[in-house]
């Protein structure tokens, strides 16, 4: 079986793309449609090259950008990614500004600062940071197409002048003669896109700034729509800038793009794993040495958990199913769980041989059994009665635990139902392993050693007294004086727990999987464990504050009929409408950065005279918007320049001269790169809806938008999830305990504690401040696949101790100290190898290791300190006879030979 499944592992892939997570919802679709129908053909991804210092528009910065670009071109790892037009510079547009004042070559193709056609014919506006379109943090363009170079095309060629012509311009000029022409391409007539580059707090016509940014296109990796990971090629040569960057300009300048997030991310990951993975088996090693105190135990038990990790691995490389950021959970639950059943199974068989040995013989009362017995019988009785009784425990665990775990089904994010499957074969994996292969190999292995002269017999743990039995007899103790008072505490933090739960948050970013540079700690640890540094927070974090983002935009998608008189004065009251917002760009000049047939079209007609007599003869009241003859403006418009007019106007016939149906128009709004995803989602939607009707769809969308919904759909499905399972688990029990005890209240009870626990892990996270996102929307299945079994174990353990015909209160101190004992050391097992995840770089690693920890320890509290306390109520109220309703005698016997465990 092994080698069967194993073969699939080498079938497994990984993926961090987002897109992954994507539902099915009308902003989706749109735009879908967009990046199907604007812009290039060809997906891109945009690097921004921040530099910062004294004067970055001096004339000694503006040549080290320029030469940066050369060694860009010059370098091998960089150069087969650039596009034919890659770079956009306020560097290049001041040398060539200079070039055409003095009537340099190629001076006439290239247009000045204040806008205008660029060297092959396109227009400024719509070019020199076009890279807004460009996905720098996924690693291609959001729309699906091609950054433009700017204002005039920056690597020469027959269009215009090369990078060494513009180094040799800037370094003929003085530092006074730079300092002019600066002043005159960032003056008052400056184009909006040009003070794109320059920090959102430039004063418009200084000469002075602090920082400025530099664009670098590249060809993408094909796939294009929502963040994910950067092809290979990008990363290697984003790294590879960033190099040359930090040669150049150490801590005065850094890359952000989709490469050098991907590495990180992918860093940060690895850096983890090699830092916790070893710090988690150390723990779970030592945990078990405590618990077994036996090297054979310890080794058969690692042993089912690699057994359960390799089937359920090979599962989702047979079933296709990809490994991603959901994933990560899977082993954690698996471990737990399979540790539980392991510590259940051995402490059970050491009870059983230790009650085997203890036990009358041949009739005589209080004989005790000669140790001659033979081995192998003793040891195979032994766990012929644990798994029998054991058995039934690890079956109903499973049942509830899957019923929890496939709960996630009804989720329609497709990853999340495919958690919810893998997590269910692995928990039918671990019943497998660790009720027939386990038991097999430890009774086979003890037998051998056992017929070797080897004592094999050891005591369960928690069951010799001390301060564990003594600490875990406190469940026993307050239910015995208290009952009452422990079940009305564990209400009242419930309903604490279930306020700060409706208080949480949901976010769904790939900001969130960016780790913070590590502790001094983490980077001091030796050799292959010292974690790297970490700065694209740091730099994300610099860029949202002082600079407009190329990978945060909305859109404002217009379906319709988009000739009619009214579509354009329409479109720039939606415009002016957007601009208004809180959550857009406002650049240096005072005017959101908003992009739109108006502003493109009006651009054109600044350099186009044909134009812009077609376009000033369409407005018949003056106010600058064509009111009439809307086809023929859209028709010359495509005509003269086509690639402006794909990149806002849809037509069925492309961007030829010749021309379909105008199917669609789009405006884009670019937002703040700190702005919520639900507040850009509601203030666009908002514009949307005023423009909405007469002949017109008008669709907020936009990868944040898209990103927003994806939150909702997230924060729903842990609710649905949560309640589909808690329904569903609470039916099984109770008709699983009517059936076989008499009593269905009995199975509502059980799974009492575990709706408390629920409670208090997401009134814990409100409190830590700890939102929803794609691992922690987890938990409440966690919560509930592994809490039911602990409280499964303590109720079957004292209902065969009252069966037993021992009080409650006996029978209730046997189950607390015995499975009590188990349900320990399980949960420490968990709880440590886990908790550890605290120490990794990646952020949602760390929140999901503290949290599972939570979560399996409020699970152990439940089931040991409040469930008794429930079970003393039951017994006193409702359930005395049922408990004591007596087996038949050849039962009774062997439960008393299996030392006291019906589980």
């Amino acid at each position: 079986m092994t080698l069967v499944m194993g073969a699939g592992v080498g079938s497994l892939e990984q993926t961090s793309s987002l897109d992954q997570f994507e539902t099915d919802s009308e902003a989706a679709e749109k735009l879908e449609y967009i990046q199907a129908n604007y812009g290039e053909d060809d997906d891109t991804t945009t690097v921004q090259v921040v530099v910062r210092g004294e004067n970055v528009l001096d004339r000694e910065s503006l040549l080290a950008t320029l030469e940066l670009q050369q060694e860009f071109r010059e370098d091998d790892r960089i150069e087969p990614t650039l596009t034919d037009e890659p770079f956009t510079d306020v560097a290049s547009i001041v040398a060539m500004t200079a070039m055409q004042g003095e009537g340099a070559a190629g001076g006439q193709q290239d247009a000045p600062a204040e806008g205008g056609e660029n060297g092959n014919g396109t227009d400024a506006e719509d070019g020199d940071a076009d890279a807004e379109d460009g996905d720098t943090e996924g690693g291609d363009t959001e729309d699906g197409d091609e950054p433009a170079t700017g204002t005039a095309q920056m690597d020469g060629g027959e269009d215009g002048p090369s990078l060494e012509a513009q180094i040799e311009q800037l370094e003929s000029m003085s530092d006074e003669e730079v300092e002019d022409v600066v002043a005159a391409v960032l003056g008052e007539d400056a184009d909006r896109q040009v003070l794109a580059f320059l920090p959102t707090d430039y004063e418009q016509g200084s000469t002075q700034a602090d920082a400025r940014m530099l664009f670098v296109t590249q060809h993408g990796d094909g796939q294009g729509g929502m963040e994910g990971e950067a092809a290979d090629h990008v990363v290697d040569s984003q790294l590879a800038m960033a190099e040359l960057v930090d040669d150049r300009f150490g801590d005065g300048g850094f890359v952000f793009g989709a490469g050098i997030i991907t590495d990180e991310i992918d860093r940060s990951l690895t850096d983890s794993l090699i830092i916790v993975v070893p710090m988690a088996l150390l723990f779970v090693s030592a945990v078990l040495a405590v618990a077994y105190r036996d090297l054979l135990d310890i080794v058969l038990g690692l042993g089912g958990v690699a057994l359960v990790l390799v089937w359920t691995f090979g599962f989702l490389g047979w079933a296709g199913i990809d490994f991603n950021q959901l994933m990560i959970a899977v082993p954690v639950l698996l471990v737990g769980l399979s540790v539980d059943y392991a510590i259940h199974l051995f402490m059970r068989h050491r009870e059983a041989r230790d009650a085997r040995r203890n036990a009358p013989r041949s009739g005589e009362r209080g004989a005790e059994r000669p140790a001659s017995e033979d081995a192998t019988e003793s040891t195979r009785s032994a766990m012929v009665l644990v798994v029998a009784g054991l058995g039934v425990a690890f079956v109903w665990v499973t049942a509830t635990a899957v019923i929890g775990f496939l709960s996630n089904l009804v989720s329609p994010i497709g990853p999340i139902r495919e958690f919810g499957v893998a997590s269910a074969f692995g928990i039918v994996s671990a019943l497998v392993v660790f009720g027939a292969v386990i038991p097999a190999a430890k009774v086979e292995l003890d037998a051998l050693l056992e017929a070797r002269g080897y004592d094999r017999r050891k005591r369960a743990f928690g069951t010799g007294g001390g301060r564990l039995s003594g600490a875990l007899a406190g469940g026993h103790r307050a239910a015995k004086r208290m009952p009452w008072a422990v079940v009305a505490v564990a209400v009242l933090l419930t309903l604490g727990g279930a306020y700060g739960a409706a208080q949480i948050d949901t976010t769904f970013d790939q900001e969130d999987f960016i780790a913070d540079d590590p502790a001094d700690w983490a980077k001091s640890l030796p050799g292959p464990f010292a974690a790297g540094d970490y700065s694209v927070k740091e730099n994300m974090g610099y860029v949202n504050e002082h600079f407009l983002r190329q990978d945060t935009q909305a859109q404002l998608l217009v379906e319709g009929d988009i000739t009619d008189d009214r579509t354009l004065e329409r479109t720039d009251e939606m415009q002016a409408s957007a601009a208004e917002t809180d959550v857009a760009v406002v650049l240096p000049n005072g005017e959101a950065h908003v992009r739109s047939p108006l502003t493109a079209m009006e651009s054109v007609a600044a350099e186009n005279e044909s134009f812009a007599a077609t376009y000033d003869a369409a407005d018949t009241t003056g106010d600058g918007v064509p009111d009439q003859n809307l086809e023929a403006v859209y028709d010359e418009f495509f005509e003269v320049a086509p690639e402006q007019a794909r990149d806002v106007i849809h037509r069925t016939g492309g961007a030829g001269a010749d021309g379909g149906e105008y199917q669609s128009l789009r405006v884009v709004v670019s937002t703040q790169g700190d702005a919520s995803a639900g507040d850009v989602n509601d203030q666009l939607t908002g514009v949307a809806s005023a423009a909405d009707g007469d002949g017109l769809q008008v669709t907020a969308t936009g990868q944040i938008i898209v990103f927003h919904l994806i939150e909702q759909e997230l924060f729903e499905t842990v609710i649905e999830s949560m309640l589909v399972a808690l329904v569903a688990v609470v039916a099984f029990l109770m008709v699983a305990y009517r059936w076989t005890h008499g009593s269905a209240l009995l199975g509502l009870l059980t799974i009492a504690p575990i709706v408390f626990g629920v409670a208090w892990i997401l009134g814990t996270m409100y409190l830590l401040g700890i939102s929803f996102n794609v691992m922690t929307g987890t938990i409440t299945s966690l919560t509930i696949g592994l809490g039911v079994a602990y409280n499964i174990h303590m109720t079957e353990r004292y209902l065969l101790e009252r069966k037993r015909g021992d009080d409650p209160f006996d029978a209730l101190y046997r189950s607390v100290t015995g499975t009590g004992g188990a349900l320990f050391g399980s949960a420490a097992t968990t709880v440590g190898g886990f908790g550890v995840l605290v120490f990794a770089i990646l952020p949602p690693l760390q929140q999901f290791g503290l949290i599972t920890g939570l979560t399996i320890i409020y699970a152990f509290l439940g089931s040991v300190f409040v469930l008794p306390s429930m079970l003393v109520l039951w017994t006193n109220y409702v359930g005395g006879d049922v408990a004591t309703d007596a087996p038949t005698p050849s039962a009774d016997a062997s439960s008393a030979d299996a030392g006291g465990d019906g589980e």
